[in-house]
């Protein structure tokens, strides 16, 4: 599929006009970041990974209801997905201390929470994503009281399926971050997950050893990126059981 004008190029994708209007071709680029952007490099395959992962979670959400923008697949590095308007907000959903959180509150990491916490901070890179209450996300009309009480809904649904998932090939869900967006159909509006889920956005746990096997492992110098995100694929189908782990995986279609 020829690919239309770059709309827009972050850390991890590129974004070009899709084919049809209210379509976007999302293409997934082997750059990995850390530390808002002060660590990067290059990690081979780490792109066509994310893809179908992302497809992987995507489809699952959509097969239980939860909306998503994702359309389809359309080769290893690029799926084609509804136009939205992004809430400038992460939402994260955390079932274990880790990273800030527990470097903020002096917890130990893995310590479970007594019940999921969902947070929200602003989409700024320049400001470091902060975390802002939902006074702010008011005072500031980033999103309605309808649209909170609706992504708090979907954050949690999402959790349950990603946790029975993940918990089902060994691998606890530390945590997770969402985007939301909003599809315009006719006079309504609906909110769909955007963006991406995949190794990038959650931190995986082997249930029996701990490894880690999401983006801590590039963030943290603890091995091969590839390798860590190869597991998780294999674990859930979207790599053969007996691949061996190389730079550009042979992914099953």
């Amino acid at each position: 599929m020829a690919r239309g004008k770059k709309i827009y190029e972050g850390k991890a994708k590129v974004l070009y006009e899709g084919p049809e209007p209210g379509t976007i071709v999302q293409y997934f680029k082997d750059d990995a970041t850390a530390f808002n952007a002060e660590k990067k490099d290059v990690i081979d395959g780490k792109g066509v990974l994310n893809n179908r992962l992302s497809e992987f979670f995507m489809v699952g959400l959509g097969n239980i209801g939860v909306p998503t923008h994702f359309l389809k697949r359309l080769n290893m590095r690029e799926q084609l997905v509804r136009s939205c308007e992004i809430i400038p907000l992460e939402v994260i959903v955390r079932n274990y201390a880790a990273g800030s959180m527990a470097k903020r509150l002096g917890m130990e990491e893995g310590t479970q929470l007594p019940r999921p916490v969902v947070e929200y901070s602003y989409k700024d890179d320049a400001l470091g994503d902060p975390l802002v209450p939902e006074e702010y996300i008011a005072a500031f009309g980033w999103a309605s009281q309808q649209d909170m009480e609706d992504i708090l809904s979907i954050a949690l649904r999402v959790n349950d399926y990603l946790s029975g998932v993940m918990y089902g090939v060994g691998i606890k869900l530390i945590d997770f971050k969402i985007e939301i967006g909003r599809v315009y159909e006719g006079d309504f509006q609906r909110l769909v997950v955007a963006d991406e889920i995949s190794p990038d956005s959650c931190r995986l746990w082997d249930i029996e050893t701990g490894q880690k096997l999401d983006k801590d492992v590039f963030r943290r110098d603890l091995g091969n990126l590839t390798d860590a995100y190869s597991e998780v694929a294999r674990r859930l189908g979207v790599l053969p059981k007996n691949a061996t782990p190389i730079n550009k995986p042979t992914l099953i279609n």
